[in-house]
């Protein structure tokens, strides 16, 4: 039987982004493996975490626990995780390597060097590649000379938007570059999950407020900040209130700040939830302020469910949200943009129901049926081109 492993850094990346190209991988007829850091790091709790484990169990993966960092600074377990998925790359002789995220998708392309001249297939999944139009520069300094190095150890480089596409096209070394639209959501199962929304108002005390939530880890990258500064400048006599879902080391900070601007009454952590898409019912608006994204699984959730959106104009964004058709974008760094945006959709529901209808009909196109015919081919050595997959869809 063929063998195939999956890598990443994080559990959590395991079992957010990978659980079909398992299932498919298996259906080619793969004994899958997994690979990935089990203990520390990942962005879901101790319980789904535990939970991933028994599924892998469950469909007969193995897995193997590898310390590899999120921080480019941990090398004593960089180098680690190296010595350990080299060993396991010897021992185990794989036809086809699929590893994600940066320090992962470095760490296991360096250590299946040797497996790769000796006929292993290595793809390699890029969510977001961390030098980008208006990157800092040490972004550049650091992450792109390394990608560029490992791309001449890939077979298969895996884009989620079109300009990481477009830059992994023009200055890699690598014999494929495909761009597939993200992972993939299941639209329709998205949309038919069932929401008691007054057992939801009850729990976060809502009786006729408007509904902005934003999904996503508590770090500076996902920059809820600027939401909460602008809500403090907000003056609308419309009431709302602003779910922020998620967890992480920027949690205090966070509601230090809303304290500060007494915003206790209107923002509500509702920390690491197992019921998104439920409250993604609940909402009016969908809030999405990050400074870096791939192409965001939340954001698409979001337009499944048929929320009108307010983002950062940034990669992946835009490949997503149609300005002024399913959303509004806003700089980053602009709290008055932001403000701008947030008091447009506060204050137009006719605007707000032709952006839900706008993204419910584009969702169609990042369906997993989709992706999964897509990775299908890809897994096969058949992949498309992006001018093949997409030109026609733009």
């Amino acid at each position: 039987m063929k063998k195939a492993v999956i890598i990443a850094s994080v559990a959590s990346m395991i079992g957010q982004f990978n659980r079909d190209n398992i299932n498919l991988l298996q259906k080619l007829g793969y004994e899958v493996s997994v690979a990935c850091n089990f203990e520390h790091g990942s962005s879901t709790s101790n319980e789904q975490v535990k939970k991933l484990m028994t599924d892998l169990d469950n469909l007969k993966i193995k897995r193997y626990h590898v310390p590899i960092p999120r921080s480019m600074f941990d090398i004593k377990n960089m180098i680690k995780s190296y010595c350990l998925l080299k060993k396991l790359s010897f021992d185990k002789q794989y036809d086809l390597m699929h590893c994600h995220s940066p320090i992962g998708g470095v760490v296991a392309r360096l250590a299946f060097k040797k497996s790769h001249q000796q006929g292993t297939r290595v793809i390699y999944t890029a969510h977001g590649f961390h030098f980008y139009d208006g990157a800092p520069l040490k972004n550049w300094i650091i992450f792109y000379p390394v990608e560029k190095l490992c791309s001449k150890l890939t077979d298969c480089i895996i884009t989620i938007n079109k300009e990481d596409y477009k830059r992994a096209k023009e200055k890699f070394c690598v014999k494929e570059v495909e761009y597939i639209r993200g992972i993939g959501i299941h639209v329709e199962e998205i949309q038919n999950i069932y929401a008691d929304i007054e057992k939801k108002k009850t729990e976060f005390s809502i009786t006729n407020e408007k509904i902005l939530v934003s999904v996503g880890e508590l770090n500076s990258n996902k920059n809820h900040e600027i939401i909460i500064r602008a809500l403090a400048l907000l003056k609308t006599d419309t009431k709302y209130k602003y779910i922020l879902c998620g967890k992480g080391d920027k949690e205090e900070y966070l509601k230090d700040l809303v304290k500060q601007l007494n915003l206790q009454n209107k923002v509500i952590f509702a920390g690491y939830r197992n019921d998104i898409k439920e409250i993604l019912k609940l909402a009016d608006i969908f809030c999405f302020p990050s400074y870096r994204e791939g192409l965001s699984v939340a954001l698409m959730e979001a337009m499944a469910i048929g929320l009108p959106v307010i983002c950062s104009r940034i990669r992946g964004n835009i490949d997503l949200i149609d300005e002024n058709k399913g959303g509004l974008f806003f700089d980053s760094n602009d709290i008055i943009e932001c403000l701008n945006c947030i008091e447009v959709l506060l204050g137009n529901e006719k605007k707000c129901s032709d952006y839900s209808l706008y993204n419910l009909i584009k969702i169609k196109k990042f369906d997993i049926n989709k992706i999964n015919f897509l990775m299908e081919k890809i897994y096969l050595g058949n992949g498309e081109s992006y001018d093949q997959c997409y030109s026609t869809s733009l």
